[in-house]
C-alpha cells in the first residue's frame, strides 16, 4: 500500500472508531509496524489532521475534521452505489469489504447534501446465490496481481477431467459464476475456466515467463481475431 494510501486509511479508522484506538490495533488491519503508525500518524498531524493521542491509550480524532469536499453528481453517486451493491452480492468477502470501505471513504467527502444519495439510494441489485468455489476469487486475483501460475483439474461439458497448468490473465465476474481468462499449457492456447468446473486448484509460486502487459496484449489480439471470425461466419464472411 502506497504511503498516500495508508495515511488515507488512518484518518477512516480514527473516523469510525467510536473511541481510542491504539497503535498495534492501526497497524494490524493495514499490515504494518507500530513504529510505522508512529510515523504516519505524526505526518497527518503535522498536516493539520486534528489527532490525539496518549501513551497506553491510542489515537482519536478531534470531533469537527472534515476531509475536502468531492464534488460528485447525484448519478456519479448512483453509478458507484450500483457497482458496490453488484460487488456486495456478487463478489468474494475480500471485496465486499473493500466495497463497504469505498462507500464510507466517499461518503465522508461529499458534500452534505448528496449523503442521501449514499444512504437511501434509488437504485438496488437483487441479490442472488453464486455456486461453491475450490478456488477463491481472492487467491485467484493475487496469482494475476503476482504473475503467478496456477495448477487446476478442471471439468469440461461432458465431466472429463484434465490437470492444466494456467497463466491467469484475467477474473471475468458474471452474475452467479466467475470465468478465468488464462493461457492453457495442455492446450498451447488461451482458454476460458469457469471457476465452478474447477475440482482441484493451487496457486503456484512458479512465475508466468512473460510480462503480464505484453501477455494481455496478446490475448486481447486473439480475442479480437475470435470476434472477427465469429462476425463474419454470421454475416457469411468479409467477402460477401
Amino acid at each position: 500500500m502506497r504511503r498516500g494510501d495508508r495515511l488515507f486509511e488512518i484518518i477512516e479508522i480514527l473516523r469510525r472508531s467510536r473511541g481510542p484506538i491504539s497503535a498495534q490495533s492501526i497497524g494490524a488491519e493495514l499490515g504494518v509496524t507500530k513504529r510505522t503508525v508512529y510515523r504516519d500518524v505524526a505526518a497527518l498531524i503535522a498536516q493539520g489532521v486534528p489527532i490525539n493521542g496518549e501513551a497506553g491509550v491510542g489515537y482519536v480524532l478531534e470531533p469537527g475534521f472534515h476531509m475536502p469536499p468531492l464534488m460528485l453528481t447525484p448519478d456519479e453517486i448512483e453509478a458507484v452505489v450500483l457497482g458496490v451493491q453488484w460487488v456486495r452480492t456478487r463478489g468474494e468477502p475480500e471485496l465486499a469489504r473493500a466495497a463497504d470501505k469505498l462507500i464510507a471513504k466517499l461518503e465522508a467527502v461529499a458534500p452534505e447534501k448528496y449523503r442521501t444519495s449514499f444512504l437511501q439510494p434509488s437504485v438496488s441489485v437483487a441479490p442472488v446465490v453464486t455456486p461453491a468455489e475450490v478456488l477463491g476469487a481472492a487467491a485467484i486475483r493475487g496469482a494475476i496481481r503476482r504473475g503467478r501460475k496456477i495448477e487446476l483439474v478442471y471439468a469440461d461439458n461432458a465431466g472429463r477431467r484434465t490437470r492444466r497448468v494456467i497463466w491467469p490473465i484475467l477474473l471475468g465476474y458474471r452474475d452467479t459464476s466467475r470465468i478465468i481468462a488464462a493461457w492453457c499449457e495442455l492446450r498451447e492456447g488461451f482458454r476460458y475456466f469457469r471457476t465452478e468446473r474447477i475440482a482441484e486448484a493451487a496457486v503456484l509460486e512458479a512465475a508466468i515467463p512473460r510480462r503480464m502487459d505484453l501477455l494481455r496484449a496478446e490475448w486481447e489480439r486473439a480475442m479480437a481475431t475470435e470476434r472477427q471470425r465469429y462476425e463474419d461466419g454470421l454475416t457469411g464472411g468479409a467477402g460477401d
